[in-house]
């Protein structure tokens, strides 16, 4: 039986044996936009235009594979089918360790390592405009 890191925490997380990190929380916008800047030559939060990477507009709660026009890599397509959405959650795993989590992801990013950065940066991409 095959079962995918993110299904195995989401599992531990619904039966109450781990307790949400900082991401689930408050992050601040304002900062997130600063630490995006990482993600901004390969993706787009502003405008739904596909760059390297498929844009973020209304990323939170978005189904995983989803954005039009875009060719993913098998292996996030794939990872559609464990995980719906790329809900907070979801998005707190990858941004730690894309390559963890899809594991042949074409992104090449290495993850946030701060519990604060993925917070900010979820806090970012779930309302841009509040880091106007």
């Amino acid at each position: 039986m095959r079962i995918c890191l993110s299904t195995l925490l989401g599992a531990v997380m619904a039966a109450g044996l781990l307790a949400p990190t900082a991401a689930y929380a408050d992050g601040d916008a304002v900062k997130g936009a600063k630490i995006f800047r990482k993600c901004a030559a390969c993706h787009s939060v502003d405008e739904a235009k596909n760059k390297v990477g498929p844009h973020l507009v209304d990323i939170v709660d978005r189904p995983v594979a989803s954005v039009e026009g875009y060719k993913y890599s098998p292996a996030m397509v794939e990872h559609a089918t464990e995980v719906p959405a790329w809900d907070v959650e979801a998005l707190d795993a990858y941004l730690r360790n894309p390559k963890g989590v899809v594991k042949k992801t074409k992104m090449a990013f290495a993850g946030l390592k701060k519990d604060d950065d993925v917070a900010d940066v979820i806090a970012y991409l779930k309302d841009p405009s509040a880091a106007e």
